[in-house]
């Protein structure tokens, strides 16, 4: 699990979230945003910020946000309101079976998943939310400067970002390669920092896909 707490996530982080799910600018009027953020293990002190950074967006951008970590959030009538969840840093068991059940259906009817850096470090008993996030978290090492690796410019939230893009991270290892089953984003160029134990080889960092009538998009780096 993670052990480094990130100062803060900048918009062009949260931003990317917001023009992969947004499905077209003539629902940004009625597009409502759940931005989730419970932890059961490890806190990233940074969640304050994603949250202050996602609400302005909203308010920049015409749709409306709001923020909880109540669990009691997730039943079909409160999910229905939403367009998109953003799964903020959450970690370890945060559902308990009737949630998991009602978030199920909400992806099943269309809705949105968006999973930001220890989304992958969560619910790890629930293989549902191993298949819809991509993987599950492994390791990480020291945080360092890496190489990223766009690999496609296409996806509105990639669209602005150079074919390699170097930055400083926390760089997660994940406990299977999740090509196979996702449409991978970005990826890192392992010969550029040292991966550590969980070195993966094939090594993706940001991904999406349509899941079983809705859609997933996950980003691995903190900030």
């Amino acid at each position: 699990m993670s052990r480094h707490r990130r100062r803060g996530l900048p918009l062009l982080t949260i931003l990317a979230v917001f023009m992969a799910l947004l499905v077209a600018p003539a629902q940004a009027q009625t597009f409502a945003v759940l931005v989730f953020s419970k932890t059961a293990g490890f806190r990233h002190d940074s969640i304050p910020a994603g949250i202050a950074a996602i609400r302005q967006l909203g308010q920049q951008n015409g749709f409306t946000v709001d923020a909880t970590e109540d669990a009691a959030a997730f039943t079909d009538t409160n999910l229905a309101r939403y367009q998109a969840v953003v799964w903020l840093s959450t970690t370890g068991d945060v559902l308990d079976a009737t949630q998991q059940s009602a978030f199920e259906r909400y992806i099943h009817a269309g809705g949105g998943y968006a999973g930001v850096h220890a989304a992958a470090d969560t619910e790890y008993d629930w293989a549902w939310y191993g298949r819809l996030v991509g993987a599950y978290f492994n390791s990480h090492p020291a945080i360092q400067q890496a190489t990223v690796k766009v690999e496609d410019h296409s996806h509105p939230s990639t669209a602005s970002l150079p074919d390699s893009w170097t930055r400083t991270d926390e760089w997660y290892n994940f406990r299977t390669d999740p090509r196979a089953n996702v449409h991978v984003l970005a990826s890192l160029d392992e010969t550029t920092y040292q991966p550590g134990t969980g070195a993966m080889g094939d090594h993706p960092t940001a991904w999406c896909q349509n899941f079983e009538g809705g859609r997933s998009w996950y980003r691995a780096p903190s900030r």
